[in-house]
């Protein structure tokens, strides 16, 4: 499990609405002086938008708990939206330099490649289970709702 600390900014009807509290890639590492890229992670870092969850438990707002999202969620959620769309663009590149023998067909060969690469991608996603784990030992299932 891959685990946050979030704050409930609001709670109704089963809905949640939280925010991280903890700080997270490139702001967390201790050698964020010398790293060019901690520079776009302070930049990025005000951008944070609630994220709307649906739970069941008796939770107020204002509480802190820790978020948990399995690895093998992420995992596939990467897989899809990166690997997918990259490997059909390649296969509709080398398809279409093939058909059209020339440059034009590769290109449009892989933009309709990844198109299509993401169009699966969306109609094969689901959404991550996450967890919000209690100082208690139960641990309430959520599903990614909508805004409350």
């Amino acid at each position: 499990m891959i685990e946050t600390r979030v704050r409930v900014l609001s709670a109704r009807d089963g809905n949640l609405l939280v925010e991280p509290t903890e700080a997270g890639g490139c702001t967390a590492c201790h050698s964020r002086d010398t790293c060019g890229i901690s520079g776009l992670g302070r930049y990025f870092s005000g951008r944070r938008q609630p994220i709307a969850i649906a739970c069941e438990g008796q939770i107020q707002a204002g509480e802190e708990r820790v978020l948990a999202v399995p690895e093998g969620d992420l995992l596939r959620a990467g897989l899809l939206a990166y690997l997918l769309p990259a490997l059909l663009a390649v296969f509709g590149a080398v398809l279409g330099e093939g058909r059209f023998a020339h440059d034009a067909g590769g290109a449009l060969g892989a933009l309709a490649g990844a198109a299509l690469g993401l169009l699966l991608a969306r109609i094969l996603s689901r959404p991550p289970q996450l967890r919000v784990v209690q100082a208690s030992s139960s641990i309430p299932t959520l599903n990614q709702g909508e805004t409350p």
